[in-house]
């Protein structure tokens, strides 16, 4: 393995939404690489030789020459400056900002439906029981975003394919394949960004056992 060769450090069950979201970014550019799981459960990632890399000692961890990084989004930012030639946020200031801020919102509110219907509802097909009241007031809030931010139909949510429709779509596909009701026009749409060939790459890892 090259020196120069970017690596990405995942979760080995495939199933961490923010390792997802940084290896679609490495495939939408077409950059080379490779993808290093780590075993959550037996502590890999507190490993000394990992530790030395990740600040933060959690998945996804980028890795490129003598530079490592931490945390997804910090990731996705990177490779957009580093590898401009194929961008995956909107080339609008402002768009890009709030592609930006969607993607701020979805890994740092909704907690209860990311409790109560975590990754493997997406990835293993486990289902859940009724949400509880307070995530079905999570749910609310976040049905009432996406539909404000389609509202007129679009397919993407700035017209053009960014890596916070991946974003999105996972996180109502949370809510779809676990059979909750959710609005049809959003059950199209996270359908839709499921069919991207890296998302589908993804989705198709072999995953072990739980």
């Amino acid at each position: 393995m090259s020196d120069s060769r970017l690596r990405l450090y995942v979760d080995a069950q495939f199933t961490s939404p923010y390792a997802l979201s940084d290896f679609v970014v490495l495939r939408e550019k077409g950059i080379d690489f490779d993808i290093i799981p780590l075993d959550l459960d037996t502590l890999e990632n507190q490993a000394a030789d990992y530790a030395s890399l990740s600040l933060t000692q959690r998945v996804p961890t980028l890795v490129h020459g003598n530079f490592a990084l931490s945390e997804s989004s910090a990731i996705a930012e990177y490779l957009e400056e580093t590898f401009p030639q194929v961008p995956v946020y909107p080339q609008d200031r402002q768009q890009r900002a709030q592609a930006r801020q969607i993607q701020a919102w979805l890994r740092s509110d909704l907690m209860p439906i990311r409790q109560e219907r975590s990754t493997l509802v997406v990835f293993y097909g486990r289902k859940s029981g009724a949400l509880s009241p307070v995530a079905e007031a999570a749910a609310r809030k976040l049905f009432a975003a996406a539909l404000e931010l389609l509202a007129d139909g679009r397919e993407n949510l700035f017209g053009h394919w960014s890596i916070a429709d991946t974003d999105l779509a996972l996180m109502l596909n949370r809510l779809v394949l676990n059979g909750d009701d959710v609005p049809p026009v959003l059950v199209e749409y996270a359908r839709r960004q499921w069919l991207r060939p890296a998302v589908q790459e993804w989705v198709g890892f072999q995953r072990p056992a739980l």
